[in-house]
């Protein structure tokens, strides 16, 4: 281990691939920090340039721009409640609410330093476990893949303030949204109404900016909320915490780091759903579970330790089995075949420098991240003082430009309008909408996995429970089921009381 450390520190200390490193982290700050764009757009824009690079130093940048969004798309989900990227989408519960209380420093203070801690796990986690992790993952099968959405589904309504029948209502309707499109297996369009451009499907995000964006920015603009702000809530004394706040936050940073750590090994769940998982496990374990969407800093600290943990122990499918677990990770793995480098199980013999030189990258690259955000804090939160006349056109601006850069399709700019519409009217309603997101994202990988198992068992439905694991994992779905029902209801009966 030490020699590996050794050999990884030579690769990652040059000047050059610090530099790059740099380029990476500071790029996906940046790029996190304004809504809609994501890493995907940042990282197919500059796969070109890894074409003049050597191969350590090509993945040591894309990787620093796929966890710098971690930290940088928290920054817009939390002061003007638009998530810069998909698994920031959690911190707009309890971090925008926390900022419309002159504590968006405190919020983002939290946020830097959970990520931080996340990240660390993550890398410790991914040098010592890294062979046992891809070997444990590797163990799942569909069946298990399905349950584990079932689970991730059920867990999804623990995320609301509502009844859990409208946030089961509402994951439903996200699955609906993910099934929009071609049929894998079948080739027919489903739910496309004869529109061509639904024949892709619908894509994340424009849904997440309609129903998280749009959606507040008119909410606001109906209400005519003032945000009226002290200029000293935005100076650095204001990231200032109560010792109590600290205390609270340690076991949900270990919770949440550990939960990151366990998704972001397994292909096809990674950031994203490993923050909505944290948030909802510290929500139902919590002596005090009113206080989530009121501006609790357990909702911050634990999603977003969780989606920095996923975000390096993501590269553990991705490198030592071939296998991306997402869009961003295909295209890291097209960067190293473009080397002529083949990931799998002897990445870790084959090319040892490559593979610890990334992970010493990761400690590098997440210390210049907290000492790089800890001091802009008090630049990004005077976005608040900016007057609303003046903010809002400019977020509908960043929302349609972030949009239309994806696909270059004026038609992606109506989905973001309608479901904007969706978004005003579930607040209305007060349908949750973080629930819709999570089944959007979960739906069609359920529906694949399922579909999977039941062509390798010729149609037995019993093959999820005969799997032991499957059959735990589904169990723990329906008690987490009928425990968030009598919850509900004791909660109801309280409030009468």
């Amino acid at each position: 281990m030490l020699n590996n450390i050794l050999l990884g520190l030579e690769t990652a200390l040059t000047p050059m691939t610090l530099g790059y490193c740099f380029v990476g982290v500071f790029l996906g700050t940046l790029v996190g920090v304004i809504p809609g764009i994501g890493p995907l757009t940042a990282i197919s824009m500059l796969l070109p340039l890894t074409y003049h690079l050597d191969p350590a130093t090509s993945i040591i940048m894309l990787a620093g721009i796929w966890y710098g969004t971690g930290y940088g798309g928290s920054t817009a989900a939390i002061l003007v409640n638009i998530p810069g990227t998909t698994s920031s989408a959690v911190s707009c519960l309890d971090g925008h609410p926390m900022a419309l209380q002159g504590r968006g420093a405190a919020a983002l203070f939290m946020t830097s330093v959970a990520s931080f801690f996340g990240g660390m796990v993550g890398i410790l986690l991914l040098m010592i476990f890294a062979p046992t992790i891809a070997a444990y993952a590797l163990g799942f099968g569909s069946a298990e893949y399905f349950s584990l959405m079932i689970l991730g589904l059920v867990a999804a309504s623990a995320v609301s303030d509502g009844p859990v029948a409208k946030a089961l209502a509402m994951v439903v309707l996200g699955i609906v949204f993910g099934t929009v499109g071609i049929d894998l297996y079948t080739g027919d369009e489903r739910l496309t109404f004869n529109i061509l451009e639904m024949s892709n499907g619908i894509g994340l995000i424009p849904l997440a900016m309609g129903m998280f964006g749009i959606a507040e920015v008119v909410s606001n603009a109906q209400t005519g909320a003032a945000r009226r702000f002290d200029r000293k809530s935005v100076s650095l004394w204001s990231m200032k915490l109560s010792r109590e706040e600290v205390l609270r936050s340690l076991l949900p940073m270990l919770r949440g780091s550990a939960v990151g750590s366990f998704f972001g090994a397994l292909p096809g769940t990674g950031p994203s759903v490993a923050s909505f998982f944290a948030y909802a496990l510290e929500k139902r374990i919590s002596t005090t579970p009113e206080r989530f969407g009121k501006g609790a800093i357990e909702g911050i600290t634990a999603p977003e330790s969780a989606n920095n943990a996923a975000d390096q122990t993501a590269f553990v499918p991705t490198l030592t089995l071939g296998i991306p677990g997402s869009a961003a990770m295909a295209l890291m793995l097209g960067a190293l075949t473009i080397h002529g480098i083949a990931p799998g199980p002897k990445l870790l013999s084959d090319q040892p420098e490559l593979f610890w030189g990334l992970i010493m990258s990761f400690w590098i690259g997440n210390l210049i991240l907290l000492i790089l955000n800890i001091p802009m804090i008090g630049l990004w939160v005077r976005l608040l003082l900016v007057p609303n006349r003046f903010l809002y056109p400019a977020i509908l601006m960043f929302i349609a430009i972030g949009t239309l850069s994806l696909h270059n399709n004026t038609f992606d700019i109506w989905l973001v309008a309608g479901f904007g519409v969706l978004g005003i009217l579930m607040r209305w309603l007060n349908f949750p909408a973080a629930p819709l997101l999570l089944g959007f994202v979960l739906g069609p990988m359920m529906e694949e996995h399922f579909r999977r198992a039941l062509l390798l068992s010729r149609g037995d439905l019993a093959t999820f429970v005969e799997r032991p694991v499957s059959a735990v994992v589904l169990g723990l779905a329906a008690i987490m089921l009928v425990w968030g029902v009598l919850s509900h209801r004791k909660a109801k009966a309280k409030q009468a009381a």
